[in-house]
């Protein structure tokens, strides 16, 4: 599949995605995450958190890890030209997470047989993972 390095500021299908909540610059609630990809197909972005993102005190939502997870790996696909929804998403919460924390997320396919992509994802703080997820994603259609 071929991989661009280049920022994802306007990877996503014009009309079907474009108020994405947590990805879309478009959407004014949105967490305007930017995606970069590198030359070994992993896509990558950078996350702030906020205590109005909190669940238990100072403590980042699980809602929001899992919904971090699955743009991440959304975004991954539009890397490799797939539109695709998420079938199952498993989210691994290794380490509580800082509201407050600066994190890493990094996304690859693990394998794809069209429509079916299996992918996976890491969130690290400061070289500390703290969870991992997997998911299984349905093309919708080829991007052109």
């Amino acid at each position: 599949m071929p991989v661009s390095t280049e920022s994802c500021t306007a990877c996503y299908p014009v009309n079907d995605h474009a108020l994405c909540l947590p990805g879309s610059y478009q959407n004014p609630w949105s967490l305007n995450l930017s995606f970069l990809s590198e030359k070994d197909g992993v896509v990558s972005t950078q996350f702030k958190g906020h205590a109005g993102l909190q669940g238990y005190e100072g403590i980042l939502h699980g809602g929001v890890i899992a919904a971090l997870f699955d743009t991440a790996m959304a975004n991954c696909l539009f890397y490799h030209g797939v539109e695709a929804v998420t079938g199952d998403l498993r989210v691994r919460f290794v380490k509580p997470v800082s509201c407050t924390d600066t994190l890493e997320i990094r996304t690859w396919v693990v394998s794809s047989c069209p429509p079916l992509y299996h992918l996976k994802s890491e969130m690290v703080v400061a070289g500390s993972t703290k969870a991992r997820a997997k998911a299984r994603f349905m093309q919708r259609r080829v991007m052109s």
